[in-house]
């Protein structure tokens, strides 16, 4: 009988240390002599069972809150160390020769930018070596097109063409990522969409011209975009000659400016990848820029 009593007492706390998660110690205590089935008639001695598992139970509580409470820091610390680690930065020139400096890789969240930083990310845009390639290549077309004959023909005309684009450019740049979006309160920089198809990337990289994000993260009208580009328009007719300085000819160098910033936002949506697959950079999600 006494033998009998030790086997049910052992069962008894082998199913109450499983169903609290105890360790396997306690389980393999349990295997170590496995009882026999038990006949139908013990039934009747379920109550006495009961006290002692009450008192098996009591004597064995304070160890359980530590067994219990031990896994639950390692799996919420290995969860949050992810988060927490710093992503790989993108790449601040697209093929080295297109400034990328204003990109954020898709579901990254950045504080808001300060003044000073929109002033840093136009001058990078401008004054930094790649920012050379965009306008050798609008003075060359110019020069085949000769949209102002007054800039003549051969390496004058051209060189003429490549000064005009450069200030152009650069303040254009100034205008929509420093200037106006620090009245505006508006976040200069462009957050990729990172997944979904061709197409709906793109979209969403050409509606970036009239979408953008607050300060505060919200999306709002680009006014930076729309009215900085249109300011930076209107400018250039001081510096063009006389004869070009009109309505329709400010109107074209305003949908100039638009158009090659939507162009260059289909450029950095689809470089994180194009530099994952190629060059074996960061993976788009992971990328963002500093």
């Amino acid at each position: 009988m006494h033998q009998l009593f030790s086997l049910k007492h052992r069962l008894t706390v082998s199913l109450a240390t499983f169903v609290l998660g105890t360790t396997l110690h306690a389980q393999q205590a349990s295997v170590t002599n496995p009882p026999p089935a038990p006949p139908p008639a013990q039934n009747a001695a379920a109550t006495p069972v009961l006290d002692l598992n009450v008192s098996s139970s009591a004597d064995d509580q304070p160890a359980q809150p530590a067994v219990i409470d031990a896994p639950q820091p390692q799996s919420q610390t290995q969860s949050q160390t992810p988060a927490n680690e710093p992503a790989p930065a993108q790449t601040h020139r697209i093929l080295g020769i297109l400034p990328n400096f204003r990109a954020v890789s898709a579901d990254v969240k950045l504080p808001p930018q300060t003044v000073k930083q929109k002033f840093v990310t136009a001058s990078e845009d401008s004054f930094d070596y790649s920012a050379i390639f965009v306008p050798l290549a609008i003075a060359g077309y110019d020069m085949e097109s000769n949209p102002d004959p007054e800039f003549g023909t051969g390496g004058v005309a051209y060189g003429r063409y490549l000064w005009h684009a450069v200030v152009d450019q650069t303040s254009e740049n100034f205008f929509v990522e420093a200037i106006v979006p620090s009245i505006t309160h508006e976040d200069n920089r462009y957050y990729t969409l990172g997944h979904g198809g061709f197409f709906k990337r793109t979209g969403y990289a050409l509606t970036r011209v009239v979408v953008t994000r607050s300060d505060s993260g919200t999306e709002v009208f680009n006014a930076s975009e729309v009215f900085g580009a249109g300011a930076s328009a209107g400018l250039s007719s001081l510096y063009y000659p006389t004869r070009e300085r009109s309505f329709g000819n400010t109107a074209d160098q305003w949908g100039l400016n638009v158009g090659i910033d939507a162009l260059s936002f289909v450029v950095k949506e689809f470089w994180p990848d194009v530099n994952h697959a190629l060059f074996h950079g960061a993976a788009p999600s992971q990328a963002v820029a500093h």
